[in-house]
């Protein structure tokens, strides 16, 4: 394996956590009412408690556990998709920038820098879309698919601007071909200054937020170009997904990743 193929395993290593050992620590979250007042006030002394766990790696692989510490979620089997869409990209000289509309933690887009980095692309961008404020709560009378849909619940999915900015900092990868695109995909994606892209990422778990990203950025994905989704187990994503693909015309093959990441190459 040459330089570039070492330093994106290492990469990948890094951001999944596996370089790290086989335990990790997990913020304690009791259902006891009085145990979670006693955490509560801990928290606000800027303390916590935590518990050691070990790391079930067949679940990593694919992306199946949650994660305490790494900076992506999505697991080597869809790192390794990204990677090779990545690389199909360049070789085939298809243009255009590349894109992750939900992008947590930034690991799948930092890891997109990354693969333009370890290969010398210097006219390609890196775009992060995200609200940086987790999910939004269900519209239901955009989007009745989402009915009941508790995303919006989950705090540790609200990852500020400025600690993915900082993650990506720590891998030596923000620079000027990485660009922010902050707020809610309904408000940004449409107007967003992409002129092409070349690979589209989307890990958006809800039909609206789907629904949004595919709206907004697929007539924008270059002929040979690649579309991801991250969240196909998910009913709501794989409705939003199965109605875009209709209304658009598109018969591409979806071709599964794992349990619930799918891509296809765009033909026409």
């Amino acid at each position: 394996m040459d330089a570039s193929g070492l330093y994106l395993d290492l990469l990948k290593a890094c951001l999944t956590n596996r370089i790290y050992g086989d335990v990790e620590l997990r913020s304690v979250k009791p259902r006891n009412w009085w145990k979670r007042r006693v955490v509560s006030e801990l928290e606000r002394r800027g303390l916590g408690v935590v518990r050691s766990e070990r790391v079930d790696w067949a679940e990593r692989d694919v992306g199946y556990d949650w994660l305490p510490t790494a900076h992506t979620m999505i697991g080597d089997a869809r790192l390794a998709n990204l990677q090779a869409c990545i690389e199909g990209v360049i070789k085939d000289e298809i243009p255009g920038d590349l894109v992750e509309a939900g992008v947590w933690r930034g690991g799948a887009t930092i890891f997109m820098r990354g693969v333009l980095k370890a290969h010398g692309v210097t006219n390609r961008a890196v775009w992060v879309a995200d609200s940086f404020e987790g999910l939004p709560p269900p519209d239901l009378e955009r989007s009745p698919q989402d009915e009941g849909d508790l995303h919006h619940t989950i705090d540790e999915l609200a990852v500020s601007l400025d600690a993915v900015r900082s993650n990506f900092e720590r891998y030596g990868l923000l620079d000027e071909q990485v660009r922010f695109l902050p707020g809610w995909f309904k408000d940004t994606l449409h107007a967003a200054p992409i002129e092409r892209l070349a690979v589209l990422r989307i890990d958006g778990d809800m039909y609206e937020s789907t629904m949004d990203a595919l709206a907004a950025l697929y007539p924008k994905l270059s002929v040979g170009g690649y579309a991801i989704v991250d969240d196909y187990a998910l009913a709501p994503c794989r409705k939003a997904v199965e109605d875009y693909r209709a209304a658009a015309g598109i018969t591409d093959e979806i071709r599964q990743i794992d349990w619930t990441g799918v891509y296809w190459r765009r033909s026409g």
